[in-house]
């Protein structure tokens, strides 16, 4: 993908699989970096939040943004829902791409559909935006074990320029707590799309490294 100078503008999919805290503390990063969040949530994610989550998602998009965004401290208007099927969402135009796009959780049906450019919903369509626009695509998908299948749509993608980045944390930082190894991935995350942070030390920089 083309490295851009500065990220701006983020589109952040929520998918079925197991792994919404990693996205919601993805979302509370990118808030504290200023970056404009749009927000896609598919109706699996919310199936998945009422068992993940303490609070299950709000049904309509509008209200999903605003509950996030005022979870997380954003400034008016720096966090905007987008409906699954909202065609005319600046972003599923090559002519208004985001700076990057990240499928977090991700399952291995948007996975499949991406790679074969399946564009049925929003999700699908930007993730085609942001590969034929040479724009970051960072897919992080959580499953296990993977299927033949998953490994040859995961190469097929890598070999278009996304990322594949399952979520995978390791111990030279001696983690703590669980939240220790949400914050390992989501810092592997915006590393990948230019997003500065300290979530925790890197390696090397710290003894016994």
């Amino acid at each position: 993908m083309r490295r851009r100078r500065e990220t701006e503008h983020v589109v952040l999919a929520m998918t079925g699989a197991s792994g919404l805290p990693y996205a919601l503390r993805l979302l509370e990063c990118l808030i504290a970096a200023n970056c404009r969040v749009s927000l896609i949530a598919s109706k699996a994610a919310h199936a998945v939040a009422a068992l993940e989550l303490d609070d299950p998602f709000p049904a309509r998009h509008d209200a999903l943004a605003a509950e996030l965004g005022g979870r997380y401290g954003a400034a008016e208007g720096q966090v905007t829902g987008f409906a699954r099927q909202d065609w005319t969402a600046p972003f599923a135009s090559g002519s208004n791409p985001p700076d990057a796009m990240v499928v977090c959780p991700c399952t291995t049906g948007t996975l499949g559909a991406i790679a074969n450019g399946l564009s049925d919903s929003l999700i699908e369509r930007t993730a085609d935006v942001c590969l034929k626009e040479r724009r970051d695509l960072v897919i992080v998908p959580r499953e296990a074990p993977l299927t033949a299948i998953a490994l040859r749509q995961m190469a097929q993608l890598a070999e278009l320029g996304a990322v594949i980045l399952p979520p995978s944390p390791a111990f030279y930082h001696r983690p703590q707590t669980i939240q220790d190894l949400i914050d390992f991935t989501v810092a592997r995350i915006l590393d990948q799309i230019d997003v500065t942070h300290d979530l925790h030390a890197r390696w090397g920089e710290r003894d016994g490294g």
